[in-house]
This record gives C-alpha cells, structure tokens and sequence, in this order.
C-alpha cells in the first residue's frame, strides 16, 4: 500500500475534495451452495478489453460506465489494458492478468475440483470512475442480468 504523498498533486487533490458515496445498507446475498458445486464468474474493474472489442472511452467525463464481457476460454495475455487511471502503476497487472482478472487461476480451481465450474462470460469494467450515477442505474442492472442469465452462483468481485 502506497502513501498519498508518492501521487501526483493532482491526484491528491482529488482524492482529498472528491465526495465519497456510503452505500448503506451493504448489498449482500449469503452463498446457498458449496463453492464446489458453484458456478463462478470473475467481476473486475481492470478495465481490460479483447483486441477485437471497443477500448474503454479514455476522456468521457467521469469515467465510462460500459463493460465488456469476456469468455471464460480467454488467454489472458491476448487482454489489453483499457484503464485510464494513473494513479496507480499498470506493470504488474500488465505483466500478469491474471493479478487482476484471474481466469487462469479460476480453470485451476476448476480443475481441483476447489469450484464447480466457471461461468462462460466475465464483466470487465473501467476502474476510476468518479461519477458512478450511470453505473448504478444502467451498468450494473445489465451486468448482474447477464450473470443471472449465465447461471452465476458466485461472483469474484475485484476492484482495481
């Protein structure tokens, strides 16, 4: 973990006057099953994109509230980071998808027999967003109708 002095002015200006949202109560939903009979999906505000998918809109105002969907059959080093966030250092996720998507490791599980099997699409969403109106009414709805359309038991919420 960082310290807010090793960001840049702007971003600690930021962070300081930006009015953080409380959501209360939290949402929750208790597992109904073994993980080992459930069916998983992976939820990540990496911000990452296929090649063939439309990058994430870098200067839309207060961050883009879209998603990709990614196939559970992905090699992540064909995912290409779309974040627009530079408050943070891309390397590592660069390096190794699977720090903040991590499909690799899930199949692992799959394979242990740690999970019951993973769902066919995972939400890729842009991290940084600093007016989550749209994704609140518009992005997430949408996002949880294609984990309920996918059979999803468990959803592997990371945020970047």
């Amino acid at each position: 973990m960082g310290e807010i002095s090793e960001f840049s002015f702007s971003v600690r200006l930021f962070v300081k006057t930006y009015k953080w949202r409380r959501i209360d109560p939290t949402p929750w939903t208790s597992v109904s099953k073994p993980l080992s009979e459930s069916r998983v999906a992976v939820v990540s505000s990496a911000g990452f994109v296929l090649p063939d998918q439309e990058p994430f809109d870098q200067k839309m105002k207060g961050g883009d509230p879209s998603y990709r969907l990614i196939p559970a059959d992905t090699d992540v080093a064909t995912l290409i980071d779309a974040h627009r966030s530079e408050s943070f250092d891309h390397t590592g996720m660069d390096q190794d998808p699977n720090l903040v998507f991590p499909l690799d490791r899930m199949r692992e599980m799959v394979e242990s027999g740690r999970i019951g099997e993973l769902a066919p699409r995972h939400p890729s969403m842009m991290g940084s967003i600093t007016a989550p109106g749209r994704m609140i009414k518009q992005t997430a709805p949408q996002a949880a109708s294609d984990l309920v359309e996918d059979q999803v038991d468990v959803a592997l919420l990371i945020p970047v």
